[in-house]
């Protein structure tokens, strides 16, 4: 018998940081999930990425206490930021520009995030890192 789906939530989580503490710790054990069992997990999913990048998680828990979850590549605009050597985007974006990024760096960033866009081609993923970038204030060279 197929076990039965709850509900699903989701959060964003630095890579190799999962610990019981705020907001991880209260998010999940008021959804009745083994706090310390996601935190395993997710740490060692994550040990091969870069430490401390964000990652989008969406974690389904079932009516058995288990749970699955998929984590996601890290928002474009932690790819771009780190790109252009910024702290944040622009304030005022289409007015003044915060940094810039090369075509080349704006090709990296589609491909690493391929699976998670809706993007048939590199070329069509590169559009959509484009748009993040150009609403961040961010030009590309």
């Amino acid at each position: 018998m197929a076990k039965k789906l709850i509900g699903s939530l989701k959060l964003q989580v630095k890579a190799g940081q999962a610990n019981p503490s705020p907001p991880v710790g209260p998010a999940l054990g008021q959804r009745g999930i083994n706090i310390m069992e996601f935190c395993k997990a997710f740490n060692a999913k994550t040990q091969d990425m870069e430490p401390g990048a964000p990652c989008p998680t969406v974690i389904s828990y079932y009516q058995d206490k288990s749970f699955t979850m998929e984590i996601k590549t890290p928002p474009a605009s932690y790819y771009l930021k780190k790109a252009a050597k910024l702290s944040s985007g622009s304030k005022t974006p289409g007015r003044a520009t915060a940094g810039s990024v090369t075509v080349a760096q704006v090709k990296e960033i589609a491909e690493a995030k391929m699976k998670d866009l809706n993007a048939n081609s590199v070329e069509g993923a590169m559009q959509i890192i484009l748009g993040s970038a150009r609403s961040m204030g961010i030009e590309v060279k």
